[in-house]
């Protein structure tokens, strides 16, 4: 990074010392490691809102913890509050739903699929589209959830 050499000095004169006798410098410039991380800070900051689905819905708030990433793309299902089903950002009716998931999961290595569904729709709505999920080949299915909210312990 940023080590140099100093010279190595005793009082004045020539006595004891060596001709040419040098010891790094034990200093740390950081003002680049500053400006690559801002730089850095920057890109996420402006890359972040990009990486989300623009489906505006009210996910119900949980304590539940985060999925680790993968190197794919995640698929996302979302469910509007007035019914509306998108797989990512496209439209489907119920009844092309998991015909066109069969066709999706045979061009994917993962079978991990996320369910993004308005807190104001019946369970019995989000159960119907995790079993149309299912039958459509993706059986690991995350359910995406505001962070935040109340934990069952009272914690």
């Amino acid at each position: 990074m940023g080590a140099g050499v100093m010279k190595k000095g005793g009082g004045g004169g020539r006595r004891g010392r060596r001709r040419g006798a040098s010891a790094a410098m034990s200093e740390i410039n950081v003002t680049p490691f500053v400006d690559v991380m801002l730089v850095l800070l920057i890109i996420f900051m402006v890359a972040a809102p990009m990486l989300t689905v623009g489906v505006p819905i009210k996910l119900p708030e949980t304590a539940a913890s985060a999925m680790p990433n993968e190197d794919e793309e995640p698929l996302t299902v979302t469910i509007t509050s007035d019914g509306l089903l998108l797989i990512q950002n496209t439209e489907v009716g119920d009844g092309e739903l998991i015909p066109k998931l069969t066709e999706i999961a045979k061009e994917r290595t993962s079978k991990k699929i996320f369910l993004r569904a308005d807190g104001a729709l019946a369970y019995e709505r989000v159960a119907q589209i995790m079993g149309a999920l299912n039958a459509g080949g993706f059986n690991e299915i995350g359910l995406v959830t505001d962070p935040g909210g109340p934990a069952m312990g009272g914690n």
